[in-house]
């Protein structure tokens, strides 16, 4: 496979890894249609960067180090695991509080720079993740790749996660997904916390296991 062909499949492998439901997912929407559609871009960007990071960890091959470190892996894992059941926490306990968004607050946003950490440190708490970027680069990028990859992937890769969640934002931030949202914000926010709860107990409980 030629090195142009490798990143092909990749990005198209990254692409349907993004688009999966899971935590990012989840934490996207709702920061589109709960706080604003600049909130739910910040949010993407972060997960762009968190991808740009795990790309980089495959490509100088730390996630053998992950992957043959057990003990390693593990605390990763109940780590992740702890933070998004923290996160979902968060926004249980905050289900019940009233949001009143009006144009001023739409345009201006809420705090960007915490919508983009949430992102960031959505898309960082998941270390299955740096395995999976770790198997699709290990299974399909040449034993030794021209140098051009190591600097085009990583740009590549943020174009496909932030792009994807870019997308995401766009569409949740719209009127009518934030008018649903305004009249069954308790019901909705519970059911995302539950959700991510449930991510994060998971791999908690399956810490033990070493598969992907």
């Amino acid at each position: 496979m030629s090195p142009l062909a490798a990143i092909t499949a990749i990005l198209s492998a990254l692409l349907i890894g993004a688009i999966s439901p899971g935590p990012s997912f989840v934490i996207v929407a709702r920061n589109a249609i709960g706080l604003s559609r600049r909130d739910g871009l910040a949010t993407a960007i972060g997960m762009g960067i968190g991808g740009v990071f795990f790309s980089g960890v495959a490509l100088v091959g730390l996630y053998s180090l992950l992957a043959s470190v057990a003990w390693l892996y593990i605390g990763l894992k109940v780590a992740g695991g702890l933070y998004l059941v923290y996160l979902a926490a968060k926004i249980w306990r905050g289900a019940p509080a009233p949001l009143t968004v009006d144009s001023d607050r739409s345009e201006s946003g809420g705090n960007l720079q915490k919508s983009f950490w949430v992102g960031l440190s959505t898309q960082l708490s998941n270390p299955k993740t740096a395995i999976f970027y770790g198997s699709i680069f290990a299974a399909l990028l040449p034993q030794h790749p021209p140098l051009w990859c190591y600097f085009a992937l990583p740009p590549l890769v943020f174009a496909v996660e932030a792009g994807w969640y870019t997308t995401v934002a766009l569409c949740f931030s719209s009127q009518g997904p934030r008018e649903l949202y305004l009249k069954a914000k308790t019901w909705i926010d519970r059911v995302a916390a539950g959700a991510i709860a449930a991510l994060g107990l998971r791999l908690i409980f399956t810490a033990h296991k070493t598969g992907i």
